[in-house]
């Protein structure tokens, strides 16, 4: 190789290297300047959250988590986040430990209600937790169980000294419609917790279809074997059994020195004086001592519970807020199968999710004839115009500009009739908001007549109370069960419709409840202290009578302003 070729080949090889750069920095330039719109487009996309729906992301779960909590969570977020893990739990409510795929509702229904402002106290919480190892351990078919069901088929009778049964129990016979049963067997868990028994609950027809277990490690249906069950549709108030028939026909008293090994309680609507002793501490002393208590009733009797002075100081600690009861027990207790959580979140989703405010409307009719009743049209359209539930229109216009303020309204509309549903969707349709607000008219079913027994009939009344919990402003009928629950679930203070008298329109049309609580239809008028008759309703400032029932009893806050 010659001496001189070394340096033209170093200077090929660095010409060669330079023109490589040259042509890789041309590229790059190139390729940036064609990325700027792409980085310009994508900056613009996601700085809009409306756009994550294009992206593949749940924007409605998010958007709906962001309005209704406050809170950005996605539907399959982060589980460490202690704000979520919170509202999972409804405050504390719930206990960890579910299959969380054989009951979707448990842990999903805080996507779709906002966050309750009453916040469980940190007793009832404790008792909750406790009594869930009550339930394990004395549940059907523990060791527990069985001896004490081992006593009951023997038919033994026992002496107050040797009644020291480690489980006792409470069964709550399943009766009246599913309203009712809510209701009731709220009642029945809280005298189970007051009282340190076992709640069983008689399955019924409906039952398991409903509601999903509410315990997590034994079940709170009754067996079908347990040897009372053939006698639940013959007990009445008239059955010899009753512990109303036993003292009034001597067979049993607060003296007695032996006791049966069960006792039914008549808590029906019909019970007679003898049965509402059950409401007298004497008489609770003695219920202490019986390991099996048959319990049938159609009345939420919680706020008489609250007038018997021995279960006074733990009901005050379970619940400072005396009117958040129901609103507590409820949520703990009742949760959609998930058959009937499909019903629910379908029809939210579909109808519901997207307004700007959600107005439940639910209509029970106690008139014999069908209707619809124009007196309770009238009626139903007084109340939501005056209280500002629904805008007004403009009959003499077709087109009203809607104001930059405007919003959209869904009004969930709940009764066994459509003929309602059918006029307000009509006036609405038909006519323009003064407000420019647009207003959607919904009914899910309309099932002409009340069918109790009928599995498909209570799968949609549940489903229909539910989503009525998930409104923003609530109506409901007078003397309802069925709004009960919705108001208590959804943590809501209704305008409740009055009943009409002679086929005429109420006026007012309604009023607002002072308390979210359900209504004792049938409470006892009786002193037990003095044994003479005397108002319930005045003796203490957190039990009033009702605003749709004179006569009826309603737990309130003692920061109520109304007379008593």
């Amino acid at each position: 190789m010659f001496s001189d070729q070394r340096p033209v080949r170093s200077s090929r090889f660095a010409a060669t290297k330079f023109g490589s750069k040259t042509m890789s920095l041309i590229k790059f330039l190139a390729l940036f300047i064609i990325a700027i719109p792409f980085f310009i487009i994508l900056r613009l996309t996601f700085s809009n959250p409306s756009s994550y729906l294009k992206m593949g992301v749940d924007q409605e779960r998010i958007l709906n988590r962001m309005s209704h909590n406050g809170t950005l969570m996605a539907e399959h977020g982060s589980e460490d986040s202690s704000i979520m893990l919170k509202d999972k739990l409804l405050g504390g409510l719930l206990a960890h430990g579910h299959h969380e795929g054989s009951c979707l509702s448990r842990y999903q229904s805080s996507l779709y209600r906002k966050t309750s402002p009453y916040k469980p106290s940190s007793y009832l919480i404790a008792k909750l937790r406790s009594y869930e190892e009550l339930h394990k351990r004395c549940g059907p078919y523990t060791e527990s169980y069985n001896r004490t069901l081992k006593q009951l088929q023997q038919g033994q009778t026992q002496s107050i000294s040797s009644a020291n049964s480690e489980c006792k129990y409470v069964v709550w016979v399943s009766f009246s419609g599913l309203g009712n049963k809510i209701l009731t067997i709220a009642s029945a868990f809280l005298y189970a917790i007051l009282t340190n028994r076992v709640l069983l609950v008689d399955p019924g027809k409906d039952i398991h279809d409903l509601f999903c277990e509410p315990f997590p490690d034994n079940s709170w249906l009754l067996p079908n074997d347990f040897p009372l069950k053939s006698k639940f549709d013959m007990y009445e108030q008239k059955s010899p059994d009753s512990y109303g028939n036993m003292l009034k026909n001597n067979i049993l008293s607060t003296s007695s020195e032996s006791l049966p090994s069960f006792l039914y309680l008549h808590l029906v609507h019909d019970y007679k004086d003898h049965d509402k002793l059950f409401f007298c501490d004497q008489h609770q002393k003695l219920f202490s001592e019986v390991p099996w208590l048959i319990m049938k009733t159609d009345n939420y009797f919680v706020p008489s519970l609250f007038l018997i002075p021995s279960f006074e100081a733990e009901l005050f600690r379970l619940f400072p807020n005396k009117s958040t009861v129901f609103h507590h027990l409820g949520r703990y207790l009742f949760h959609p199968t998930n058959h009937v959580w499909g019903l629910i979140t379908r029809y939210y989703k579909a109808y519901l999710e997207k307004a700007d405010e959600r107005i439940g409307i639910q209509v029970r009719v106690f008139e014999i004839k069908p209707g619809p009743h124009k007196h309770v049209m009238d009626q139903i359209l007084a109340c939501t115009l005056q209280q500002k539930v629904l805008p007004e229109v403009d009959k003499q216009k077709t087109l009203i500009p809607p104001p930059r303020t405007s919003s959209t309204k869904a009004v969930l509309m709940t009764s066994l009739s459509s003929g309602y549903f059918d006029n307000l969707r009509t006036i609405y349709w038909e006519h323009p908001t003064i407000t420019g607000d647009v207003i959607g008219i919904y009914q899910p079913s309309h099932e002409e007549y009340q069918q109790t027994e009928k599995n498909s009939h209570n799968r949609k009344a549940w489903a229909e109370m539910y989503l009525l919990s998930l409104t923003d402003v609530l109506v409901t009928s007078a003397w309802s069960t069925f709004g009960y629950v919705a108001q208590g679930l959804g943590g809501l203070k209704p305008l409740i419709l009055y009943k009409p008298e002679n086929l005429t329109t109420p006026d007012p049309a309604c009023v607002r409840a002072k308390s979210m609580e359900p209504c004792f239809h049938a409470p006892p008028f009786y002193d037990c202290k003095r044994k003479t008759g005397v108002d319930t309703g005045k003796l203490v400032p957190h039990v009033r009578h009702c605003e749709d029932m004179s006569w009826g009893l309603i737990l309130v806050d003692t920061d109520s302003n109304d007379d008593l």
